[in-house]
């Protein structure tokens, strides 16, 4: 099955070129392997000032997780929107994303679920190098939790 940008599109709440993510590379039922070209893309609505901050690869590790989530659950008719509960543990080693000439790799590792909320380990590379890496807590229903 090919997973490009149009499935991904279909599949998570984020579309135009808010869609970060161009396709997926590799998943199983714990992993998602993302490719992203976006960052170099000059209308991507996460710049600021002419640049793309590195702590904006954190939303491309949530859309991974985002499309892990629709990957493993494909009898939804529509996307379900997830919320990031809490980012910890991340560490930034670059400044910056849009100068980075390779594509991004997005990966995201589920390490712990109970169906509503659920935790990833996620990382994001460019041409075998280390760009930023964290772990994320996030919240598939929010309504099943009582916050709303």
């Amino acid at each position: 099955m090919l997973i490009d940008r149009a499935w991904i599109a279909a599949h998570i709440p984020h579309q135009g070129n808010m869609c970060l993510l161009d396709r997926v590379e590799h998943w199983d039922a714990q992993r998602v392997r993302c490719i992203a070209v976006s960052h170099r893309a000059a209308d991507n609505p996460l710049r600021a000032h002419g640049r793309l901050a590195c702590a904006c690869g954190i939303e491309y590790a949530a859309q991974a997780m985002a499309v892990h989530g629709a990957l493993m659950s494909p009898q939804q008719p529509a996307p379900r929107a997830g919320f990031l509960a809490s980012v910890r543990g991340t560490t930034l080693h670059v400044g910056r994303l849009d100068d980075i000439a390779a594509d991004l790799t997005v990966e995201a590792e589920r390490f712990s679920s109970d169906g509503n909320n659920v935790l990833y380990d996620f990382s994001v590379h460019a041409a075998g190098r280390i760009l930023l890496e964290g772990r994320a807590a996030v919240i598939i229903n929010i309504h099943a939790t009582g916050a709303l």
